[in-house]
């Protein structure tokens, strides 16, 4: 039988600051509520830390990077410990994954089948990776040249809501394996994974202070976190806005960045395309996560010829996703993240009606029997979209997608660049050629064809224009997170 969300109750506990290998109170002993999103009731009690908890976790960090404790420990033996955690992140895939899914709103069967999964698969990749990067060696006669790859120091990480395990590991587990250490701050509206980790680093081995998380306001702790002299790196995932005010932060000293911001992602169906195949793939690629993904194809693009046809099958397809308790293992689709989330899509839609878009299906908030108060929305299709629209150009980040019709190749690449953002896009054909010709032609960081999200973690990943700055991913990840050092000597 499947546990309700108030069978779950007990797995959830009051979370504190992870500082130093502890857990403590803020300084200030001030907290706030964590809320279910599918009930709108308190899961649990979160210390809420301000600029001086900031502060003290930086000065830890940098202390025990300084100690060598971690900077300086043999790669293979950094590896066993981070290998140790992917480990124990598996082995407590139910538990976690059910916190995901209480905090997040994100139906267990995503949690348990790919959030907690990957994030095991993370740590595992970068500690092995870190043990066979290879430096760069160079004879020239005389002389001889080579390049060292030395950790940096302490690392900021600032983690967005709607993957926030995923996410902080993705970001965690590179910048450990190079031997930096950490300061990591979830998003106030999901914290609780993260704060869990703590457990899972002490177990683990991972010595004291070379990872802290803190929770609370990214106005304080963020701030800090950006504009501290302390920090060497500073990774983000976020919302574009935000984006621009940590790096201006952070440009105080000279820190570099790493920015995955938002997406507004073209989904291009041509008429020569397997239609069921490319149907099921933008269902996939929208409504995952409750749309709450930065990478989602968000602007279906559709050739005219077959337009009313994918309309009618995309429809059909959209109205059999099941919306419900995200603890049922049958749940397609669960609550967005908060109140306020709810009502900013809802609001969206609403702005593209009075626009001029067409609504196919959904549209308003949906009643979940049980969940009554909980952040439940329909699957929603806008179509005869024009592309001018802000229902086009801004980021609803929900289960939202508008359907764009267009002519020809070429004006498909062109409605595809015509946005402020450059971050993923997917296509659509069984023409090698034209795959190749309009992927080449898009301005986006990361293209799939036919198919959506499927990531080798050696290549790049990252956005150009408004979805970021700078490249993770296999040896990218690396080489922001470490500083070459080229040394020269006579023979």
């Amino acid at each position: 039988m499947t546990k309700t969300i108030a069978d779950n109750k007990e797995l959830i506990q009051d979370a504190k600051l992870f500082i130093d290998g502890k857990y403590v109170d803020a300084l200030s002993g001030e907290t706030f509520d964590s809320i279910n999103p599918a009930t709108n009731q308190k899961l649990a009690t979160v210390a809420n830390a301000g600029a001086e908890d900031a502060k003290r976790a930086i000065d830890v960090a940098d202390r025990t990077f300084e100690s060598g404790v971690w900077s300086k420990m043999p790669v293979e033996e950094r590896c066993e410990i981070l290998c140790r955690m992917s480990d124990l992140i598996l082995e407590n895939v139910d538990e976690l994954a059910m916190i995901e899914t209480l905090d997040v709103g994100k139906p267990i069967s995503e949690s348990r089948g790919f959030d907690i999964p990957r994030a095991a698969k993370n740590f595992r990749f970068f500690a092995e990776m870190a043990k066979y990067m290879v430096n760069e060696h160079y004879d020239m006669g005389k002389f001889m040249s080579y390049t060292e790859y030395n950790p940096v120091g302490v690392v900021s990480l600032i983690i967005p809501w709607n993957l926030p395990f995923m996410q902080m590991t993705w970001k965690a587990s590179a910048a450990l394996a190079a031997g930096n250490s950490i300061v990591i701050k979830p998003a106030s509206d999901t914290p609780l994974s993260a704060v869990k980790f703590g457990e899972i680093a002490n177990e683990a081995g991972l010595p004291p202070g070379v990872m802290n998380i803190l929770t609370g306001p990214g106005s304080t702790v963020g701030t800090e976190m950006s504009e501290n002299p302390k920090v060497r790196r500073l990774a983000f995932v976020g919302e574009s806005g935000t984006g621009q005010t940590v790096m201006t932060n952070a440009a105080k000293s000279l820190t570099p960045v790493s920015l995955e911001l938002g997406g507004k992602s073209a989904n291009i169906v041509f008429e020569d395309a397997d239609l069921d195949e490319a149907v099921e793939g933008s269902i996939e690629a929208i409504f995952t996560n409750q749309g709450q993904i930065c990478l989602a194809g968000s602007r279906i693009l559709v050739q005219e010829s077959i337009y009313d046809e994918f309309l009618d099958k995309f429809v059909a397809a959209v109205k059999q996703i099941k919306v419900g308790d995200p603890t049922d293992q049958n749940t397609e689709m669960g609550a967005l993240v908060s109140k306020n989330h709810l009502e900013s899509v809802d609001n969206y839609v609403q702005i593209g009606l009075d626009e001029g878009a067409k609504l196919a299906y959904g549209g308003k908030r949906k009643q979940i029997e049980g969940l009554e108060d909980g952040n439940f929305y329909e699957p929603t299709v806008l179509y005869d979209v024009d592309n001018k629209m802000r229902v086009a150009q801004e980021e609803i980040f929900g289960p939202v997608p508008v359907i764009i019709p267009f002519k020809t190749e070429e004006e498909a690449i062109e409605i595809a660049n015509d946005s402020i953002y450059g971050l993923a896009g997917v296509v659509w054909t069984n023409d090698l050629r034209r795959s190749q010709r309009v992927t080449s032609s898009i301005e986006s960081g990361l293209l799939w064809v036919n198919c959506w999200y499927i990531r080798d973690l050696r290549t790049p990943f990252g956005g150009s224009k408004a979805s970021g700055i700078g490249r993770e991913g296999g040896r990218n990840s690396f080489e922001f997170y470490t500083e070459a050092k080229t040394i020269t000597i006579k023979k």
